[in-house]
């Protein structure tokens, strides 16, 4: 058996004021800051060992991996940042509060933008620069629906997490609330529908359970 553990980051500062915030880039809250800390002694408890870690290229993802991993005493692993595990993209709502969304949309286009599938939300008119994203030559998106950040998720599922998995080795995954879904789609056979439902709480670690062809015998979520 080999086990994948997800984890949302702690709460960040843009959670904490009810923003939509996807690939800009802020820092956890010191509520979050505590949850990533609990995350990291939680997963200590398993006493699992990992042979790498991945997260995305935000600091709030970042600073939650780095604190996970010294709870664990596993600083030393290996660790892989990829934009491709970075939150979904808002597009225009990206530095909005919710609330004031909801108020000027109503509550059903609101819930189609932020939960739906393949709704996309308004679009940037023209793509943000990031050196981080322009090094790598990637443009960064004028938004997305939550299936586009599963297609672009995926090509780093099946070619960094999945081969380390099917050879034996323990995965950590810290990211955010849309891409985990998106992952959780994929490992849970979700359908487009459903996947609505799903949230994935700030700092609440998931232990998945695979055989040697990665079907999923045993899932837990771990808090107190």
């Amino acid at each position: 058996m080999v086990e994948l553990v997800i984890l949302r980051h702690g709460e960040s500062q843009a959670n904490r004021d009810g923003i939509f915030t996807g690939w800009s880039d802020v820092s956890l809250t010191e509520k979050g800051i505590a949850q990533a800390h609990e995350a990291g002694r939680l997963i200590a408890s398993t006493g699992l060992q990992f042979e790498h870690c991945h997260t995305s290229m935000l600091k709030r993802a970042i600073a939650t991996a780095h604190i996970v991993l010294d709870e664990i005493n596993q600083l030393y692993i290996p660790e892989t940042k990829s934009w491709r595990l970075n939150e979904r993209h808002y597009g225009a709502l990206r530095g909005k509060k919710k609330a004031a969304v909801k108020a000027e949309v109503g509550e059903q286009q609101f819930k189609r933008w932020r939960r739906s599938y393949k709704v996309v939300p308004p679009l940037l008119t023209v793509p943000d620069y990031d050196a981080r994203y322009a090094a790598l030559g990637v443009t960064e998106p004028v938004g997305e629906s939550l299936q586009m950040a599963y297609d672009r998720l995926m090509p780093y599922w099946q070619d960094q997490i999945a081969p380390r998995l099917l050879s034996g080795h323990n995965q950590l995954v810290v990211a955010h609330g849309s891409t985990l879904r998106a992952l959780i789609k994929y490992i849970e056979r979700i359908d487009d529908v459903a996947i609505d439902q799903l949230e994935v709480p700030n700092g609440e670690p998931i232990v998945y359970q695979f055989d040697t062809k990665l079907h999923v015998v045993d899932k837990q979520v771990l808090n107190q």
